[in-house]
């Protein structure tokens, strides 16, 4: 085991930095004075003055006694021969105790946070709104007597890490808690665990790469939903490798690691059949590991092998090989025999110059003050060095800059230090081929590191970097400047939109009117903690015409308007902890991911999100044209609303579309064959009719007594209605208020759940009228707006317009009978709590004009997509749509929700439920099973179906709502 290696052997000079020095603060750095506030001064220091910034730690030891807030944008990075390092004191006051209100449960040595508490005020963790923070080339320890002691929470979003950091837990608890974004060269020893992680702030992938784990005393890793993607890291001499805890989900990759001495189990896997969860082993090696995997609910164990052994691949979840192919639920396990000890892949990491070989910009001349243009300077320093730093600052760049072949180009905070073009800057006017701010040259092997590159707005030509780098060549912690994340000069976060969300601030700055940010032009290299979000830009990412290996590590692509990533004519690239994600303003009608003339590429733990405010649905996640040899290994697309993005893939060449949103593994292979559709013979009798079409994501289907059946389109504010017995559909109903779900009373009055917006200022009985959004664990309920809430009302389908009465909310204890009690078909609970959600006892609920039907009170009735009758004394059955799967119910005479059972690991948006007790479960097809989920087969359907219902003369047609349209499907 090596003793840690010092990455930054001097700091350096940097005008607008915090050293931390005996000199400027009240430290000693000599492990036995108490240094805590002197180390606290410094950050605050930073924050205080610039808003962002970096406090430059020497070598030293630096005894603390509690705990240290590092708030967003500020970066703490040691230097010297050897690391300094943060020793914790023995017996630390409260580090000896749990703390049951924590969300951990533990208290931190270093904590990253939104802002710097004080004196009294709660801590506010970071958040999906925290960047730039990091720990750079500084060790921790955790020192004696400290049990409830963690070295790290990082909770954190893009352009925040941890790297060069070795963690001694000693007697602690861990190492890290909640990850975020990424991590390079940690080094975990001891501790219960190394980390502990729930999902990151912002439900993107984590990256680690090239880390290691030693004697962990339960686990390296105990992770839920973090989409851990591990990059050459090695584990030895701990229990069990990676754990995920009972009920939860992982979506883990691993690869070119090694394992060694794991005396339980590599992995223990819960949730094992459930499509959400998604394992992925790529040629990682075993010493003595005799046992690869146990899966936690059903006790099954993958076994190893004797001595030291290969796994080529280990998959877990559901895989669909090839196009045209149907998913299924697999566990593959593919090892062989090694015939020599494991050892540990090389790093692709470049190494970066070192210091001393640095040639600051400032001291030529350049002035960084985001007034003085410096490209004239700029351009004689790239001709003459070879390595440049860029100290803290915005350079003022006004015509292209070119990089030689051999050109290094460093800064430390990618927010802080900026190449900044001008709006409307002339040399990147007009129209023209794409023109860089910044230009690698080709097949060079150059650095680009912890720089912010501003492509400014209405400059058309401008592309804010052309590489054509090679081999060997890397990119680092670089943002590319404009809309979210943007902070100003004077480093306050700069508004993405104007007050209403749907424009830029500024009236004259264009969305969308420049060329790509990133372009990567034949060349390739190492990409790495990457983060392109300006609204302004065609792309965030396009490479094309390159065959050159190459890797991306941790890259979020965000808010554009037409494309986020964009591949033609790319092989031999692999893509780690890709995310993209569309926001409403700009993005509605934006591509995710396309890949043209592609093959033998790799995309592991894929994040394709759309935002809480989308409210259209949009057709594929990825387009794919002439490819072949792709494989996405975990891939993950999703949303807080309904208008999840309809279908993973589409294949222009084949016209065969991918339907699963989850997938362990999706392989696009040479040939793309539809297979012919499967049909239950002995339920269904032949494929769906189709009644009518033209719709957007008609939902919240319900039937009455005769047999009609009544949909909505939410969005358009539409209610249609079949009419059984004539065969015909028709419009009956557009109000003002957005329908959520539909129910109809023993009286056959329709009832109609809408979201309604509380006009401003509105009153009732001379008193404001409020929301009454209660604090819900979903990140739905966190995100959507206070001032909508569900009511409901009541119409008669023959005369709607003059039969609108609003349904009393009333408290549960004043209904004496009920006859039906309506519940959400679908409820999207993030926080992994549906099944004790669903039970518990609501305290009111609207009552229909029967008097005995009810729609208990929930707030999950305002993201619902169907409303479905639960009648006393029979089953019910509804959807965990977050992961989706079929459950159960008992319902007693009051209509109460009890005794919830998962009974089929699909489902989406609707269950419904025959004669015969069998279940029609829509999950991008249409599958069937018995009433306890036995499964009896499914059918291949012409569009993505959302919800069910049986209505029809004799109640036993099954109605469908697809993502366009309404289907009627016979059974046998």
């Amino acid at each position: 085991m090596q003793s840690s290696k010092s990455f930054y052997l001097q700091a350096p000079k940097d005008p607008r930095a915090a050293y931390l020095t005996p000199e400027n603060f009240p430290v000693r750095g000599d492990g036995v004075n108490d240094d805590t506030l002197g180390i606290q001064a410094a950050i605050n220091q930073v924050k205080d003055e610039m808003g962002y910034g970096i406090v430059f730690i020497p070598e030293g030891t630096y005894r603390i006694t509690r705990t240290l807030y590092v708030p967003k944008a500020v970066r703490l990075i040691g230097y010297g021969q050897n690391r300094p390092t943060l020793v914790l004191e023995d017996n630390a006051p409260g580090f000896d105790q749990d703390d049951p209100e924590d969300k951990g449960h533990s208290k931190y040595l270093l904590w990253y946070v939104d802002r710097v508490p004080k004196l009294g005020e709660e801590v506010r963790d970071a958040n999906a709104g925290t960047f730039y923070s990091a720990l750079v080339n500084v060790d921790l320890r955790l020192g004696q007597g400290n049990p409830s002691a963690v070295a790290l929470r990082t909770h954190f979003a893009q352009h925040s890490f941890i790297a060069h950091v070795d963690i001694h837990v000693e007697s602690g608890r861990a190492g890290m808690f909640d990850a975020g974004n990424e991590m390079e060269d940690v080094r975990f020893f001891g501790g219960d665990y190394g980390i502990i992680s729930t999902r990151t702030s912002p439900s993107w992938p984590f990256v680690m790469v090239d880390t290691a784990f030693y004697g962990q005393r339960k686990a390296a890793l105990r992770t839920q939903e973090v989409g851990l993607t591990a990059i050459r890291t090695y584990v030895k001499d701990t229990p069990v490798f990676a754990e995920t805890p009972d009920g939860f989900y992982e979506k883990l990759y691993v690869e070119d690691s090694v394992l060694e001495n794991i005396s339980d189990t590599a992995l223990v896997i819960s949730l094992e059949d459930n499509s959400v969860g998604q394992i992925n082993l790529r040629n990682v090696a075993c010493h003595n590991v005799p046992t690869l995997a146990r899966f936690r609910e059903s006790g099954k164990v993958c076994a190893g092998q004797a001595g030291d052994y290969h796994v080529t691949r280990f998959t877990h979840g559901l895989v669909q090989e090839g196009l045209g192919a149907h998913e299924e639920m697999r566990t593959i396990c593919e090892l062989s025999a090694l015939s020599a000890p494991p050892v540990m892949p090389e790093s692709d990491i470049p190494a970066l110059p070192p210091v001393s070989a640095w040639v600051n910009l400032k001291e030529l001349g350049a002035k960084g003050d985001n007034c003085t243009d410096d490209t004239d300077v700029l351009e004689a320093a790239l001709q003459k060095y070879d390595c440049l730093y860029l100290p803290q600052g915005w350079y003022i760049v006004t015509r292209p800059l070119k990089m030689r072949p051999g050109t290094k180009l460093i800064g430390l905070n990618p927010i802080s230090t900026q190449l900044v073009a001008p709006d409307n800057c002339e040399a990147f006017g007009d129209v023209g081929a794409p023109l860089p701010l910044l230009e690698v040259a080709p097949g060079g092997q150059n650095i680009l590191f912890g720089i912010g590159l501003n492509a400014g707005a209405n400059n058309p030509r401008i592309v804010g970097c052309k590489w054509s780098a090679g081999k060997g060549s890397y990119m680092n912690d670089v943002k590319f400047v404009g809309g979210h994340g943007t902070m100003g000069w004077d480093g306050q976060n700069q508004p993405s939109y104007n007050a209403n969300r749907t424009a830029d601030p500024n009236i004259d700055r264009v969305w969308d009117y420049q060329y790509w940010s990133l372009w990567v032009a034949g060349g390739g290299g190492v990409f790495k903690d990457i983060w392109t979000a300006s609204t302004f830009a065609a792309a965030g990412f396009y490479a094309s015409d390159t065959h050159i290996p190459s890797r991306i590590y941790a890259m979020s692509i965000e808010h554009h308007c037409r494309n986020e990533v964009k591949f033609k004519n790319v092989r031999n690239w692999k893509v780690y902890g890709l995310q993209t994600e569309e926001e409403v303003a700009e993005s509605r009608h934006c591509q995710p991911l396309e890949l043209r003339d592609c093959a033998d590429m790799l995309f592991a733990n894929t994040y394709l999100f759309r935002v809480i405010w989308l409210y259209n649905p949009y057709p594929y996640a990825i387009t794919t044209e002439g490819c072949r040899d792709i494989e996405f290994a975990n891939v993950h697309n999703f949303t807080q609303v309904k208008y999840t993005m309809d279908n993973l893939l589409y294949d222009r060449t084949s016209g065969l579309e991918v339907r699963p949103w989850q997938l362990s593994s999706l392989i696009l292979g040479e040939k793309a064959e539809k297979l012919p559709p499967v049909t239950c013979p002995a339920v269904l009798n032949g494929a769906p009719q189709k009644l009518a079409g033209g719709f957007e994501f008609p939902d919240a289907i319900t039937a009455d007594q005769k047999g009609n059946v009544y949909f909505s389109e939410s969005r358009m504010r539409r209610i249609y209605r079949w009419d059984a017995a004539a065969q015909t559909l028709k419009l009956i109903w557009d109000a003002p208020f957005k329908p959520l779900g539909l129910a109809v009373d023993t009286l056959g009055n329709l009832l109609v759940a809408c979201e309604f917006i509380i006009p401003k200022e509105a009153t009732q009985g001379g008193r404001p009228v409020v929301g009454d959004k209660p604090n819900e664990p979903t990140s739905y309920g966190t995100w959507y707006r206070a001032d909508a809430v569900v009511r409901m009302y009541a119409i008669d389908p023959e005369n709607p317009e003059e039969s609108v009465r609003p349904l009393p909310l009333l408290d549960m204890q004043r209904v004496d009978k009920v006859a039906r009690a309506y519940y959400p078909g679908n409820r999207w609970r993030d926080s992994n709590d549906y099944l004790q959600k669903t039970v518990e006892p609501c305290e009111k609920c609207f009552v229909a004009p029967d008097g005995v039907t009810i729609i208990p009170y929930c707030y999950d009735l305002i993201r619902m997509s169907t409303l479905s009758p639960a009648t006393p004394g029979a089953p019910f059955y509804a959807v965990d749509e977050y992961l989706k799967r079929t459950v159960r119910f008992d319902v007693d005479a009051k209509g109460a929700l009890s005794n919830p059972q998962v009974v089929a690991e699909r489902g989406e948006y609707s269950v419904a439920q025959d004669a015969c007790g069998r279940l029609f479960v829509p999950n991008g097809q249409l599958y069937v099973y018995e009433a306890d989920g036995a499964p009896l087969g499914w059918m291949d359907c012409p569009d993505r179906p959302s919800c069910v219902a049986f209505g029809g003369a004799d109640g036993k047609t099954l109605y469908m709502t697809t993502r366009s349209g309404f289907y009627a499907v016979a059974l046998a």
